[in-house]
């Protein structure tokens, strides 16, 4: 290879590593819609209490076990409201249905014959609404000498998540602003040729929250009316509230 062919390669070479070290050039982002979603949450300590308790009773007597089951409903809605005079009562669930016996198998070509029950089970639920989780579980045990405890769910009030909206309204705007910064920063622009086209608070469609799981209804326990309980533990924890947002930027 003679020394112009040398120099020549050279050159070319040299062409090519200066091509790859080039930098990128950035693509035009005059009039750029952008959409960005964003997020936000805040914290609270629960501050209610929803509480199911129940009872059922099981008799060969319908009208017996009805009876037992209105007297201990009573004597337990009685029990609450003396614990607590603030909690909001509500009765519901009342139910009645028989008891056979277990099915056996007949003898072939015996007519199956008419079933018949042999007991009633009579129960009814009791839904207590309270604030007054300090002394709640002093009212759970006292309302557990008559009646079982069903189901227990904590949550916040309609004020606290009245309160907490303005919170978490800013906390979404300002992580929305968070991001905004970031894209233009990447797109190599100023935040200041940006422009809020749109915001859509909820935009990601999470309009409504999920409707809460009904409770299982379980059956309650026999016990003694006047046995004493020892009582419970409860934490009530917290509850997050969460917002979404969509917003569309325009830089100039």
């Amino acid at each position: 290879m003679t020394v112009i062919h040398q120099l020549a390669a050279a050159a070319a070479v040299s062409v090519a590593l200066a091509a790859q070290a080039a930098p990128l050039e950035q693509l035009p982002t005059s009039g750029t819609l952008v959409v960005v979603p964003a997020y936000g949450e805040v914290k609270q300590a629960n501050d209610l209490a929803v509480i199911t308790l129940a009872v059922e009773e099981q008799d060969k007597d319908k009208a017996a076990a009805a009876s037992r089951v209105n007297l201990k409903m009573k004597q337990g809605i009685d029990i609450v409201r003396q614990h607590d005079p603030r909690a909001s009562l509500k009765t519901q669930g009342y139910y009645t249905y028989p008891v056979y016996p277990e099915d056996r198998p007949m003898p072939n070509g015996a007519a199956p014959r008419p079933r018949v029950p042999t007991a009633w089970r009579v129960g009814q639920y009791l839904q207590v609404t309270t604030t007054s989780l300090d002394t709640l579980p002093k009212t759970v045990a006292a309302a557990q000498r008559i009646l079982t405890l069903n189901s227990l769910n904590f949550g916040l009030t309609p004020e606290t998540t009245k309160k907490l909206d303005d919170q978490r309204i800013a906390a979404t705007y300002q992580n929305l602003n968070e991001r905004i910064v970031s894209i233009a920063n990447a797109m190599g622009r100023k935040v200041g040729d940006a422009v809020l086209d749109t915001i859509d608070f909820e935009g990601s469609g999470n309009y409504a929250q999920p409707e809460r799981a009904a409770p299982m209804l379980m059956r309650a326990a026999k016990m003694a009316d006047s046995a004493e309980v020892a009582e419970p533990s409860f934490e009530p924890g917290e509850t997050t509230l969460q917002m979404h947002v969509v917003g569309k930027v325009r830089f100039r």
